[in-house]
């Protein structure tokens, strides 16, 4: 692993932090965090909402020329995802009593300047 490895983990894990502060601040629940489904991959967040399993993908940036991050769910991502939310349920044994599924995205852009944005999009896959 080297220098720049490290920093791009580090930038995701304080991402995912605010991300799983601004859920609980809007009522849901984190159930899990970095929950891993053999080779298929990794769900950032699972939480909660009322009778919703919500699977949280969350993409933090610099500020800066990069894309934003709420352009990071291409058809292929959101496939993967769905493909995850689908273990997760096999797992844990099914969605929530009379509840759904629903798959979201947390996008955090980290200016060079001020406070970060936090971005948070509802049942985009």
């Amino acid at each position: 692993m080297n220098a720049t490895t490290t920093a791009r983990e580090a930038l995701g894990r304080y991402g995912e932090e605010l991300a799983a502060r601004r859920l609980t601040a809007t009522g849901l629940h984190v159930i899990a965090r970095n929950w891993r489904c053999g080779r298929t991959g990794e769900i950032d967040i699972v939480a909660r909402d009322g009778d919703t399993l919500v699977v949280c993908e969350v993409k933090t940036r610099r500020g800066g020329a990069y894309e934003h991050p709420m352009a990071a769910v291409t058809p292929r991502k959101a496939e993967r995802l769905r493909r995850l939310a689908a273990c997760w349920l096999h797992r844990h044994g099914g969605p929530p009593p009379g509840g759904n599924v629903r798959i979201d995205l947390i996008g955090v852009v980290l200016p060079h300047r001020g406070a970060p944005v936090v971005t948070h999009a509802r049942g985009v896959a």
